[in-house]
């Protein structure tokens, strides 16, 4: 059976701990009564193989629980975390033609319903017949359907049968997202705890990682700013902290570095992955350098015209609402542009988010950094508008701490900027953040 390599480990340490949630500990033990039970309420309710469940949750030993039994019973398994909206929930049942749904509630009870579509994809179909565990995820598009990845899960989770270190892990990144999915398996594959968050904000964050010794911390560099700025750090022990692994977004230089001086004795570490694709084996330079080394097993890489290509084994099988990007030779075009310095990488941006002004190329993130390098900045978004004559102009939407100075400090961003960058590079309007532009997945919206 697919997991029965897990539950084997599960077994050798009933008694660690597995989970914490809502400050209450569960050990491996209880997680395989929990699956028991979870696998119990999936026949019931004629879930088996093939079937197509919507799972409905945020990270609790009964999400945790029912993820790992569906999966178990070789089911196609679409996680929608709690933030998505009543609507865009059925949107996405009808998308992935969800058989069954599973909603957990706050207690943690769970229940089920029935859906009236009849899977007919050909990809779909082709997995169910093959009698493998799938895993549909959801793409953060912020126009239009969002796309949504079709994979074999008994690809994805071939990565995690090799041992590795067993570790105390928040779960910051959603339960619908391959992040969060990565850390979920990562940490229980290695019988590691899994600690949930009733919030993600930094209060919560910092609370959790001191109370339960937190070891990794997964985030986006969103958070990490956020983070800083509120100086909860300072007020809470996070000497347990290890690792900070940062992915889903461009760090500013200037964000890892104030991150590095506030935690100097923590690794800081870059990850990488797409939903496309998994997550990526990397290893950065230095805990204040944005370069890194990316592959490892299973994983080839190319540069074409400056853009990362992806060549991998454990890719998905294409989207279920969209041509597929994969080409006849199986690469991927992440559409990520990156420096090269030998075996190392840098990322500069999405291809989407590049600004072109007068035919010149400006990196958001690039702009962003020098930016929040002003004292008085906390944060800064660089978009664009568009302009009659170069295309486009560069519009930054400034952060200004409430001690300083908004027009003096916006002097001297314009002052640094024309000091540090190319003249088209340089805003030429800049606006008073009012409201945020944080996304419920922390990712900047541009």
């Amino acid at each position: 059976m697919p997991l029965g390599w897990l539950f084997g480990r599960f077994r050798e340490h009933e008694s660690d701990e597995a989970i914490v949630w809502r400050d209450r500990s569960y050990t491996y033990g209880q997680l395989l009564a929990d699956i028991d039970d979870a696998s119990e309420f999936v026949r019931k309710h004629q879930i088996g193989p093939g079937s197509i469940v919507l799972l409905d949750a945020d990270f609790s030993p009964s999400a945790i629980a029912l993820l790992l039994a569906c999966v178990h019973q070789r089911c196609i398994v679409v996680p929608v975390a709690a933030h998505v909206a009543n609507l865009d929930r059925d949107r996405y049942a009808e998308i992935a033609q969800a058989t069954h749904g599973i909603a957990v509630a706050d207690d943690d009870t769970y229940g089920c319903r029935n859906y009236p579509h009849t899977p007919t994809h050909e990809l779909l179909a082709k997995l169910r017949s093959s009698a493998a565990p799938g895993l549909v995820l959801f793409s953060s598009g912020s126009t239009g359907d969002p796309k949504a990845t079709l994979h074999d899960m008994t690809r994805v989770l071939q990565r995690f049968r090799e041992p590795r270190h067993s570790q105390r892990m928040i779960t910051f990144l959603l339960f619908d997202h391959i992040g969060g999915f990565n850390t979920l398996m990562y940490t229980l594959s290695n019988h590691g705890c899994v600690i949930t968050l009733e919030a993600r904000d930094p209060v919560a964050v910092c609370r959790a990682i001191e109370t339960h010794r937190a070891e990794v911390l997964p985030t986006s560099p969103t958070f990490l700013n956020l983070l800083l700025m509120s100086g909860e750090h300072e007020t809470h022990d996070l000497s347990s902290l290890r690792v900070i692994n940062y992915a889903t977004e461009v760090m500013p230089a200037a964000t890892l570095a104030r991150l590095h001086a506030a935690f100097p004795n923590v690794t800081i570490h870059q990850s990488y992955g797409l939903s496309e694709l998994g997550i990526m084996r990397t290893k950065s330079r230095s805990s204040d350098s944005l370069w890194i080394k990316l592959g490892g097993a299973g994983y080839e890489t190319r540069v074409v015209d400056g853009i990362l290509h992806i060549r991998t084994e454990s890719s998905m099988l294409g989207y279920l609402n969209a041509e597929s990007p994969i080409d006849a030779d199986g690469w991927f075009n992440t559409e990520d542009e990156i420096e090269v310095d030998g075996e190392w990488i840098r990322f500069k941006g999405r291809k989407s988010d590049i600004i072109n002004v007068g035919g010149e190329k400006v990196y958001p993130a690039e702009v962003e950094s020098v930016i929040m390098e002003v004292d008085g900045v906390t944060d800064a978004t660089v978009t664009k508008e568009a302009h009659p004559i170069t295309g486009n102009i560069v519009v930054a939407d400034v952060r200004v701490a409430p001690e300083m100075d908004e027009r003096e400090t916006f002097r001297a961003i314009r002052r640094h900027c024309y000091a540090k960058l190319e003249r088209f590079k340089v805003p030429v309007k800049m606006t008073s953040a009012k409201t945020s532009r944080i996304s419920d997945r922390f990712k900047k919206q541009r």
